[in-house]
Protein backbone atom coordinates (compact mmCIF):
# COMPACT_ATOMS: atom_id res chain seq x y z
CA UNK A 1 0.00 0.00 0.00
CA UNK A 2 1.54 3.28 -1.06
CA UNK A 3 1.92 6.10 1.52
CA UNK A 4 -0.57 8.25 2.65
CA UNK A 5 -0.56 12.04 1.44
CA UNK A 6 -0.66 14.35 4.27
CA UNK A 7 -4.09 16.46 3.82
CA UNK A 8 -2.85 20.31 3.48
CA UNK A 9 -3.77 23.75 1.87
CA UNK A 10 -1.33 26.12 0.69
CA UNK A 11 0.26 29.29 2.45
CA UNK A 12 -2.48 31.58 2.68
CA UNK A 13 -5.27 29.45 1.43
CA UNK A 14 -8.01 27.73 3.43
CA UNK A 15 -10.89 25.47 3.70
CA UNK A 16 -14.15 26.91 4.78
CA UNK A 17 -16.69 24.82 7.24
CA UNK A 18 -20.25 24.97 6.47
CA UNK A 19 -21.07 27.49 9.07
CA UNK A 20 -18.63 29.70 7.79
CA UNK A 21 -19.25 29.23 4.26
CA UNK A 22 -23.13 30.13 5.13
CA UNK A 23 -22.23 32.47 6.91
CA UNK A 24 -20.14 34.06 3.97
CA UNK A 25 -22.91 33.08 1.52
CA UNK A 26 -26.11 34.88 3.89
CA UNK A 27 -23.57 38.28 3.54
CA UNK A 28 -23.17 38.10 -0.09
CA UNK A 29 -26.96 37.23 -0.93
CA UNK A 30 -28.03 40.65 1.42
CA UNK A 31 -25.17 42.90 -0.72
CA UNK A 32 -26.37 41.46 -4.18
CA UNK A 33 -30.14 42.23 -2.85
CA UNK A 34 -28.82 46.04 -2.30
CA UNK A 35 -27.00 46.17 -5.40
CA UNK A 36 -29.30 44.79 -7.78
CA UNK A 37 -31.68 47.73 -5.48
CA UNK A 38 -29.93 50.68 -7.21
CA UNK A 39 -29.78 49.46 -10.48
CA UNK A 40 -26.39 47.01 -10.76
CA UNK A 41 -26.14 44.22 -13.00
CA UNK A 42 -24.35 40.92 -12.71
CA UNK A 43 -21.55 40.08 -15.04
CA UNK A 44 -18.41 37.69 -14.86
CA UNK A 45 -14.84 37.11 -15.91
CA UNK A 46 -12.38 34.51 -16.27
CA UNK A 47 -10.27 33.74 -13.31
CA UNK A 48 -7.61 33.71 -16.27
CA UNK A 49 -6.75 36.79 -18.45
CA UNK A 50 -3.61 37.40 -20.88
CA UNK A 51 -0.71 38.84 -18.48
CA UNK A 52 -0.47 42.08 -20.10
CA UNK A 53 -3.68 42.42 -19.39
CA UNK A 54 -3.44 42.57 -15.92
CA UNK A 55 -0.28 44.81 -15.65
CA UNK A 56 -0.35 46.91 -18.41
CA UNK A 57 -1.06 49.42 -15.64
CA UNK A 58 0.92 48.54 -12.38
CA UNK A 59 3.16 48.93 -10.39
CA UNK A 60 6.31 46.67 -9.44
CA UNK A 61 4.48 45.77 -6.37
CA UNK A 62 1.21 44.26 -7.94
CA UNK A 63 4.02 42.30 -10.46
CA UNK A 64 5.25 40.63 -7.21
CA UNK A 65 2.22 39.75 -5.92
CA UNK A 66 0.15 38.36 -8.96
CA UNK A 67 0.41 34.55 -9.57
CA UNK A 68 1.81 34.33 -13.13
CA UNK A 69 2.67 31.27 -15.30
CA UNK A 70 2.85 30.06 -18.77
CA UNK A 71 0.24 27.87 -19.81
CA UNK A 72 0.31 24.72 -21.82
CA UNK A 73 -0.26 26.76 -24.98
CA UNK A 74 2.84 28.46 -24.18
CA UNK A 75 0.95 31.98 -23.41
CA UNK A 76 2.05 33.85 -20.62
CA UNK A 77 -0.98 34.13 -17.88
CA UNK A 78 -1.88 35.60 -14.38
CA UNK A 79 -4.63 35.05 -11.91
CA UNK A 80 -7.18 38.25 -11.46
CA UNK A 81 -5.74 40.07 -8.65
CA UNK A 82 -8.69 42.40 -8.44
CA UNK A 83 -11.99 43.05 -10.42
CA UNK A 84 -11.14 46.02 -11.96
CA UNK A 85 -8.81 45.38 -14.45
CA UNK A 86 -10.90 42.58 -15.46
CA UNK A 87 -14.19 44.59 -15.59
CA UNK A 88 -11.81 47.67 -17.79
CA UNK A 89 -11.09 44.69 -20.26
CA UNK A 90 -14.65 43.80 -19.96
CA UNK A 91 -15.74 47.07 -21.08
CA UNK A 92 -13.45 47.47 -24.00
CA UNK A 93 -14.18 44.23 -25.59
CA UNK A 94 -17.69 44.72 -24.92
CA UNK A 95 -18.20 48.32 -25.36
CA UNK A 96 -20.67 48.19 -28.61
CA UNK A 97 -23.15 45.63 -26.81
CA UNK A 98 -23.28 47.90 -23.43
CA UNK A 99 -25.14 50.20 -22.86
CA UNK A 100 -24.11 53.74 -21.12
CA UNK A 101 -23.84 54.59 -18.41
CA UNK A 102 -23.25 50.92 -17.43
CA UNK A 103 -23.70 49.72 -13.80
CA UNK A 104 -22.17 46.30 -13.08
CA UNK A 105 -21.65 44.09 -9.88
CA UNK A 106 -19.50 41.47 -9.55
CA UNK A 107 -18.80 38.95 -6.46
CA UNK A 108 -16.01 36.82 -7.09
CA UNK A 109 -12.90 35.13 -5.91
CA UNK A 110 -9.47 37.18 -6.51
CA UNK A 111 -5.56 35.81 -5.66
CA UNK A 112 -2.74 37.96 -4.66
CA UNK A 113 0.81 36.68 -3.40
CA UNK A 114 0.90 38.84 -0.53
CA UNK A 115 1.97 37.87 2.98
CA UNK A 116 -0.98 36.29 4.94
CA UNK A 117 -2.11 37.95 8.27
CA UNK A 118 -4.92 38.97 10.16
CA UNK A 119 -7.73 39.18 7.67
CA UNK A 120 -6.02 38.94 4.43
CA UNK A 121 -5.17 36.15 2.53
CA UNK A 122 -3.85 34.82 -0.75
CA UNK A 123 -7.29 33.90 -2.02
CA UNK A 124 -10.39 35.98 -0.81
CA UNK A 125 -14.02 37.14 -2.26
CA UNK A 126 -14.31 41.08 -3.33
CA UNK A 127 -18.03 42.56 -3.69
CA UNK A 128 -17.63 45.08 -6.60
CA UNK A 129 -19.82 47.94 -7.67
CA UNK A 130 -18.67 50.04 -10.90
CA UNK A 131 -20.71 52.55 -12.79
CA UNK A 132 -18.92 53.61 -15.89
CA UNK A 133 -19.92 56.63 -18.56
CA UNK A 134 -20.41 58.96 -16.31
CA UNK A 135 -18.45 61.67 -14.87
CA UNK A 136 -20.81 63.31 -12.88
CA UNK A 137 -21.27 64.04 -8.98
CA UNK A 138 -24.61 61.83 -8.90
CA UNK A 139 -22.76 58.64 -9.75
CA UNK A 140 -19.58 59.46 -7.34
CA UNK A 141 -22.68 60.02 -4.46
CA UNK A 142 -24.53 56.84 -5.94
CA UNK A 143 -21.40 54.66 -5.26
CA UNK A 144 -20.99 56.09 -1.93
CA UNK A 145 -24.50 55.73 -1.02
CA UNK A 146 -24.34 52.17 -1.86
CA UNK A 147 -21.42 51.51 0.25
CA UNK A 148 -23.29 52.47 3.61
CA UNK A 149 -26.54 50.92 2.59
CA UNK A 150 -24.35 47.56 1.54
CA UNK A 151 -22.93 47.43 4.68
CA UNK A 152 -26.44 48.54 7.05
CA UNK A 153 -28.00 45.20 5.15
CA UNK A 154 -25.57 42.84 6.86
CA UNK A 155 -25.65 44.92 10.38
CA UNK A 156 -22.39 46.64 9.72
CA UNK A 157 -22.97 50.52 10.60
CA UNK A 158 -20.35 51.48 13.33
CA UNK A 159 -18.41 52.44 10.34
CA UNK A 160 -16.72 55.32 9.16
CA UNK A 161 -16.19 56.19 5.68
CA UNK A 162 -13.05 58.12 4.75
CA UNK A 163 -13.65 60.07 1.43
CA UNK A 164 -10.91 62.48 -0.16
CA UNK A 165 -10.27 63.98 -3.65
CA UNK A 166 -7.13 63.04 -5.53
CA UNK A 167 -7.67 66.33 -7.25
CA UNK A 168 -7.86 68.81 -4.26
CA UNK A 169 -4.16 67.06 -3.24
CA UNK A 170 -2.45 67.59 -6.94
CA UNK A 171 -3.35 71.54 -6.80
CA UNK A 172 -1.64 71.97 -3.65
CA UNK A 173 1.12 69.75 -4.39
CA UNK A 174 1.31 71.75 -8.08
CA UNK A 175 1.32 75.11 -5.77
CA UNK A 176 4.21 73.85 -4.16
CA UNK A 177 5.81 73.30 -7.26
CA UNK A 178 6.14 69.65 -6.72
CA UNK A 179 3.60 67.85 -9.00
CA UNK A 180 5.81 66.22 -10.70
CA UNK A 181 6.82 64.06 -7.35
CA UNK A 182 2.98 63.41 -6.72
CA UNK A 183 2.77 59.61 -7.05
CA UNK A 184 5.97 59.17 -4.83
CA UNK A 185 4.32 61.76 -1.94
CA UNK A 186 1.33 59.92 -2.54
CA UNK A 187 2.87 56.95 -1.80
CA UNK A 188 4.65 58.13 0.87
CA UNK A 189 1.29 59.36 2.71
CA UNK A 190 -0.81 56.31 1.92
CA UNK A 191 2.06 54.61 4.49
CA UNK A 192 0.76 57.10 7.14
CA UNK A 193 -1.28 54.75 9.44
CA UNK A 194 1.48 52.08 9.16
CA UNK A 195 5.22 54.11 9.48
CA UNK A 196 3.76 57.29 11.50
CA UNK A 197 4.25 61.11 10.83
CA UNK A 198 8.27 61.05 11.47
CA UNK A 199 8.83 58.10 8.42
CA UNK A 200 6.31 59.54 6.13
CA UNK A 201 7.88 63.38 6.93
CA UNK A 202 11.45 61.54 6.05
CA UNK A 203 10.34 60.23 2.75
CA UNK A 204 7.84 63.30 1.69
CA UNK A 205 11.52 65.41 2.74
CA UNK A 206 13.34 63.23 0.30
CA UNK A 207 10.91 64.16 -2.54
CA UNK A 208 10.32 68.24 -2.31
CA UNK A 209 14.13 68.63 -0.67
CA UNK A 210 12.51 71.74 1.69
CA UNK A 211 11.78 71.66 4.83
CA UNK A 212 8.66 74.16 4.97
CA UNK A 213 7.15 72.14 1.72
CA UNK A 214 7.67 69.04 4.00
CA UNK A 215 5.53 70.40 6.75
CA UNK A 216 2.94 72.51 4.52
CA UNK A 217 2.17 68.69 2.90
CA UNK A 218 1.74 66.97 6.54
CA UNK A 219 -0.29 70.11 7.49
CA UNK A 220 -2.13 69.53 4.30
CA UNK A 221 -2.81 65.85 5.18
CA UNK A 222 -3.51 66.39 8.87
CA UNK A 223 -6.67 68.50 8.50
CA UNK A 224 -9.48 67.05 10.95
CA UNK A 225 -12.96 68.24 11.62
CA UNK A 226 -16.73 68.22 10.03
CA UNK A 227 -16.45 67.72 6.38
CA UNK A 228 -17.34 71.21 4.87
CA UNK A 229 -14.53 72.97 7.65
CA UNK A 230 -12.09 70.46 6.38
CA UNK A 231 -13.19 70.92 2.73
CA UNK A 232 -13.21 74.53 3.06
CA UNK A 233 -9.67 74.63 4.11
CA UNK A 234 -8.47 72.18 1.98
CA UNK A 235 -9.70 74.54 -0.75
CA UNK A 236 -7.83 77.30 0.58
CA UNK A 237 -4.85 75.53 0.73
CA UNK A 238 -5.19 74.59 -2.47
CA UNK A 239 -5.46 78.23 -4.37
CA UNK A 240 -9.32 78.82 -4.53
CA UNK A 241 -12.36 76.96 -5.44
CA UNK A 242 -12.16 74.48 -9.16
CA UNK A 243 -13.72 71.33 -10.02
CA UNK A 244 -12.56 69.04 -7.69
CA UNK A 245 -13.96 70.93 -4.55
CA UNK A 246 -17.35 71.77 -6.14
CA UNK A 247 -17.62 68.15 -7.05
CA UNK A 248 -16.85 66.95 -2.93
CA UNK A 249 -19.46 69.89 -1.78
CA UNK A 250 -22.48 68.21 -4.50
CA UNK A 251 -21.31 65.43 -3.12
CA UNK A 252 -21.84 66.34 0.68
CA UNK A 253 -25.34 68.16 -0.49
CA UNK A 254 -26.08 64.87 -1.62
CA UNK A 255 -25.39 62.81 1.49
CA UNK A 256 -27.13 65.52 4.03
CA UNK A 257 -30.23 65.10 1.81
CA UNK A 258 -30.34 62.08 1.87
CA UNK A 259 -29.58 62.20 5.83
CA UNK A 260 -26.28 59.65 5.77
CA UNK A 261 -23.61 62.67 6.09
CA UNK A 262 -22.38 61.71 9.83
CA UNK A 263 -21.04 58.38 8.32
CA UNK A 264 -18.40 60.26 6.05
CA UNK A 265 -15.47 62.39 7.07
CA UNK A 266 -13.38 64.25 4.57
CA UNK A 267 -9.43 62.94 4.98
CA UNK A 268 -7.06 64.21 3.32
CA UNK A 269 -4.55 61.49 3.93
CA UNK A 270 -6.49 58.86 1.92
CA UNK A 271 -4.69 58.21 -1.46
CA UNK A 272 -4.72 54.69 -2.43
CA UNK A 273 -4.99 53.00 -5.79
CA UNK A 274 -1.94 55.52 -7.37
CA UNK A 275 -2.17 52.97 -10.42
CA UNK A 276 -5.40 54.13 -11.72
CA UNK A 277 -7.64 56.30 -9.25
CA UNK A 278 -7.90 59.69 -10.63
CA UNK A 279 -10.71 61.63 -8.49
CA UNK A 280 -12.71 61.13 -5.35
CA UNK A 281 -11.38 57.91 -3.36
CA UNK A 282 -12.53 56.52 -0.23
CA UNK A 283 -11.81 54.00 2.51
CA UNK A 284 -13.92 52.20 5.25
CA UNK A 285 -12.75 51.74 8.60
CA UNK A 286 -14.99 49.27 11.69
CA UNK A 287 -14.78 51.73 14.66
CA UNK A 288 -14.58 49.21 17.22
CA UNK A 289 -11.47 47.64 15.00
CA UNK A 290 -9.55 50.17 12.65
CA UNK A 291 -6.19 48.09 12.65
CA UNK A 292 -8.31 45.19 11.12
CA UNK A 293 -7.32 47.65 7.75
CA UNK A 294 -10.11 49.38 5.50
CA UNK A 295 -13.44 46.58 4.69
CA UNK A 296 -14.23 48.81 1.58
CA UNK A 297 -12.78 51.29 -0.59
CA UNK A 298 -12.68 52.65 -3.79
CA UNK A 299 -12.88 55.75 -6.09
CA UNK A 300 -13.19 57.40 -9.38
CA UNK A 301 -11.05 56.60 -12.72
CA UNK A 302 -11.02 59.13 -15.45
CA UNK A 303 -10.01 56.44 -18.31
CA UNK A 304 -9.08 53.07 -17.16
CA UNK A 305 -10.47 51.25 -20.47
CA UNK A 306 -8.12 53.51 -22.29
CA UNK A 307 -5.28 51.31 -22.12
CA UNK A 308 -7.44 48.32 -24.30
CA UNK A 309 -9.92 51.16 -26.23
CA UNK A 310 -9.60 54.44 -27.88
CA UNK A 311 -13.23 55.22 -26.27
CA UNK A 312 -12.70 57.27 -23.08
CA UNK A 313 -14.88 55.90 -20.42
CA UNK A 314 -14.80 57.62 -17.07
CA UNK A 315 -15.99 55.40 -14.23
CA UNK A 316 -16.18 54.86 -10.15
CA UNK A 317 -16.64 52.12 -7.97
CA UNK A 318 -15.86 50.58 -4.81
CA UNK A 319 -14.99 46.95 -3.84
CA UNK A 320 -16.16 45.09 -0.41
CA UNK A 321 -13.14 43.24 0.81
CA UNK A 322 -15.40 40.12 2.22
CA UNK A 323 -13.14 38.02 4.08
CA UNK A 324 -11.50 41.00 6.17
CA UNK A 325 -14.70 42.36 6.93
CA UNK A 326 -15.90 38.98 8.33
CA UNK A 327 -12.44 38.48 10.13
CA UNK A 328 -13.12 42.34 11.93
CA UNK A 329 -16.68 41.29 12.71
CA UNK A 330 -14.92 38.08 14.18
CA UNK A 331 -12.68 40.02 16.31
CA UNK A 332 -15.60 42.10 17.81
CA UNK A 333 -17.75 38.52 18.55
CA UNK A 334 -20.80 40.22 16.92
CA UNK A 335 -20.50 37.43 13.81
CA UNK A 336 -23.57 34.69 14.18
CA UNK A 337 -22.74 31.03 12.71
CA UNK A 338 -25.33 28.62 11.94
CA UNK A 339 -24.78 24.80 10.85
CA UNK A 340 -27.17 24.21 8.21
CA UNK A 341 -30.70 26.19 6.55
CA UNK A 342 -32.63 23.89 7.85
CA UNK A 343 -35.74 24.65 10.02
CA UNK A 344 -37.04 21.08 10.68
CA UNK A 345 -34.77 17.74 11.73
CA UNK A 346 -37.57 14.69 11.47
CA UNK A 347 -36.10 12.35 14.05
CA UNK A 348 -36.11 8.32 12.87
CA UNK A 349 -37.30 6.44 15.88
CA UNK A 350 -37.60 3.60 13.87
CA UNK A 351 -36.75 2.06 10.48
CA UNK A 352 -39.71 1.07 9.42
CA UNK A 353 -41.68 4.44 9.22
CA UNK A 354 -39.06 5.67 6.80
CA UNK A 355 -41.45 6.26 3.80
CA UNK A 356 -44.24 8.16 6.49
CA UNK A 357 -40.99 10.04 7.27
CA UNK A 358 -40.09 10.87 4.12
CA UNK A 359 -43.68 11.39 2.81
CA UNK A 360 -43.77 14.13 5.60
CA UNK A 361 -40.59 15.95 4.95
CA UNK A 362 -42.14 16.18 1.59
CA UNK A 363 -45.61 17.72 2.02
CA UNK A 364 -43.31 20.06 4.48
CA UNK A 365 -41.08 21.34 1.81
CA UNK A 366 -44.45 22.24 -0.20
CA UNK A 367 -44.96 24.73 2.43
CA UNK A 368 -41.71 26.08 2.16
CA UNK A 369 -40.13 24.46 5.21
CA UNK A 370 -36.45 23.74 5.26
CA UNK A 371 -36.55 19.71 6.73
CA UNK A 372 -34.38 16.86 6.85
CA UNK A 373 -35.04 13.25 7.44
CA UNK A 374 -32.38 11.01 9.78
CA UNK A 375 -31.67 8.62 7.70
CA UNK A 376 -30.82 5.91 10.63
CA UNK A 377 -32.43 4.79 13.33
CA UNK A 378 -29.63 5.54 15.92
CA UNK A 379 -29.64 6.47 19.67
CA UNK A 380 -31.67 9.70 20.16
CA UNK A 381 -29.02 11.24 21.79
CA UNK A 382 -26.71 11.20 18.87
CA UNK A 383 -29.60 12.24 16.88
CA UNK A 384 -29.75 14.82 18.87
CA UNK A 385 -26.36 15.69 19.16
CA UNK A 386 -25.97 15.89 15.20
CA UNK A 387 -29.22 18.19 14.70
CA UNK A 388 -27.84 20.74 17.61
CA UNK A 389 -24.46 20.78 15.39
CA UNK A 390 -26.49 22.16 12.67
CA UNK A 391 -28.49 24.50 14.85
CA UNK A 392 -31.79 23.18 13.42
CA UNK A 393 -34.45 24.93 15.70
CA UNK A 394 -37.20 22.11 15.55
CA UNK A 395 -37.24 18.19 15.65
CA UNK A 396 -40.61 16.32 14.63
CA UNK A 397 -41.25 12.98 16.60
CA UNK A 398 -44.00 9.99 15.37
CA UNK A 399 -44.90 7.47 17.77
CA UNK A 400 -46.99 4.59 16.91
CA UNK A 401 -50.25 6.02 17.95
CA UNK A 402 -49.74 9.43 16.21
CA UNK A 403 -48.18 7.83 12.92
CA UNK A 404 -52.29 5.93 12.72
CA UNK A 405 -53.68 9.18 12.76
CA UNK A 406 -51.20 11.28 10.55
CA UNK A 407 -50.24 13.40 12.96
CA UNK A 408 -47.32 13.62 14.90
CA UNK A 409 -44.86 15.77 17.61
CA UNK A 410 -43.29 19.14 17.24
CA UNK A 411 -40.37 19.98 19.70
CA UNK A 412 -38.95 23.44 19.76
CA UNK A 413 -34.89 22.05 20.17
CA UNK A 414 -34.36 25.53 22.16
CA UNK A 415 -37.01 25.46 24.28
CA UNK A 416 -37.79 21.78 24.60
CA UNK A 417 -41.50 22.61 24.52
CA UNK A 418 -43.34 20.39 23.03
CA UNK A 419 -46.22 20.06 20.56
CA UNK A 420 -48.16 16.76 20.42
CA UNK A 421 -50.48 15.85 17.87
CA UNK A 422 -50.34 18.29 15.68
CA UNK A 423 -50.94 17.80 11.53
CA UNK A 424 -48.90 19.83 8.60
CA UNK A 425 -50.72 22.28 9.22
CA UNK A 426 -50.55 23.23 12.58
CA UNK A 427 -46.83 22.71 12.75
CA UNK A 428 -46.01 24.72 9.58
CA UNK A 429 -48.10 27.67 11.47
CA UNK A 430 -46.01 26.92 14.59
CA UNK A 431 -42.98 26.53 12.93
CA UNK A 432 -43.21 30.21 10.43
CA UNK A 433 -43.97 31.97 13.70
Amino acid sequence: MSELIQPKVLKGFRDILPANEIQRSGLIEKITEVYRSFGFVPIDTPVLEYTEILLRKSNGETEKQVFRFEDNGGRDVAMRFDLTVPFARFTAEHFSEIYMPFKRYHIAKVWRGEKPQAGRYREFVQCDVDMVGSDSAAADFEILNVMKVALHSIDVDNVTIHVNHRGIFNRFLNKLAVLEKSEDILRSVDKLAKVGDEEVRKEIKEYTQDDTKTSLILEYISQKGDFLTVLNKLEEMAGGEDSDTKRMKDIYAMMKAAGIESTYILDPSITRGLDYYTGVVYETFLNDCPSIGSVCSGGRYDNLAGLYTKEKIPGVGMSIGLDRLIAGLEKLGITQKKGSYLDVEIFCQNMEHMVYYQKLASLLRAEKINVEVFPEAKKMNQQYNVTEAKSVPWGILVNNEELKNNKFTLKNLSTRQVYEGLDVKEAVKLIKG
